[in-house]
């Protein structure tokens, strides 16, 4: 194993930044990410049989919990606290976990990182067991609250993902299933929230959307999962179940209301003729919405 990083080394194809045009500088960078997709391309396999696994265990309730620190732990707080308002999960099903605690998503704690027990009893914290899958967030591969973290996770029985840029890695080796889109150096050496940050929310998105769709949260191509809890939202909710149903006007704002504002429950109100309670207790049956209510739903031209 190099005893340096690639995320840390560097990179021998850049010149003076600090000698170029603004222009040339964008030039370069927009070059360099241009690799980040096609790396990510080549861990499609194991983005895909992290996807299975991950969707096995929240089908039994387990829970998805990410783990990082620094820019990586600020990807998992971000995944975390998007799951649910984007798709309609229940509370604590996504968990985000960094070094050194929310707070150092605005004030950073980098020595925090370095604390392989802090992993280790941050994931005690939460109970991990062996329902639960756990991602654990690095660049390097090396930061070692995530190895300590994945270690417990490991040794509860949960499942582990490792993601990191760099590969072979102690990440890798504490995981069940090895993600590492190798992005190779940075623009500036050793910053992470460069390519390796960008390859890392990609991963992340392709992950939790793609278990989400799997879960039945998604009906066709629309977030039918939304919470109105805003008025975009809200916006959103009465468009999606206007889509689904085929209905407009009062009766989408009646179910709606009813349904408190969630849009699938709204659709299988109006689409099956149910109140609301009926509607929850067929959706909580955990059967899919295609199949509550007869097909995709889009382009229902009745109710």
């Amino acid at each position: 194993m190099n005893t340096v990083p690639a995320t840390e080394r560097v990179n021998e194809a850049i010149g003076a930044l600090d000698e170029m045009s603004a222009l040339e500088m964008l030039e370069l960078m927009n070059h360099e990410d241009a690799g980040v997709p096609v790396a990510v391309g080549r861990e499609i396999p194991a983005i895909a049989q992290a996807v299975d696994a991950l969707t096995e265990r929240l089908r039994a309730s387990g829970r998805l919990i990410l783990v990082g620190a620094g820019t990586s732990g600020r990807l998992a707080l971000m995944q975390a606290a998007e799951a649910r308002p984007t798709f309609g999960i229940a509370v604590g099903t996504v968990v985000g976990i960094m070094a050194g605690g929310a707070d150092a998503m605005v004030r950073p704690a980098e020595a925090a990182e370095d604390d392989f027990a802090a992993g280790e009893e941050e994931l005690r914290r939460v109970a991990v067991d062996a329902r639960d899958g756990v991602i654990g967030i690095s660049a390097s591969g090396r930061t070692q609250f995530v190895v300590g973290a994945l270690s417990q996770a490991r040794r509860s029985g949960a499942l582990t993902v490792g993601l990191s840029c760099d590969h072979p890695s102690p990440l890798a080796e504490a995981a069940d299933i090895a993600i590492h889109p190798l992005v190779g150096p940075e623009v500036i050496a050793g910053s992470t929230r460069l390519k390796a940050g960008t390859a890392q929310k990609l991963v992340l998105d392709m992950i939790t959307t793609t278990v989400m769709v799997r879960l039945g949260m998604v009906h066709g191509g629309l977030m039918v999962g939304v919470q109105g809890t805003n008025q975009k939202l809200r916006q959103r909710a009465r468009r999606i179940v206007e889509q689904v149903t085929g209905q407009s006007g009062q009766p989408v704002e009646d179910a709606l209301s009813a349904a408190e504002w969630s849009a699938r429950q709204a659709i299988v109100m109006l689409v099956r003729g149910v109140d609301a309670a009926e509607a929850r207790r067929l959706i909580d049956s955990g059967r899919p919405l295609s199949e509550l209510i007869g097909g995709s739903g889009q382009g229902r031209t009745g109710g």
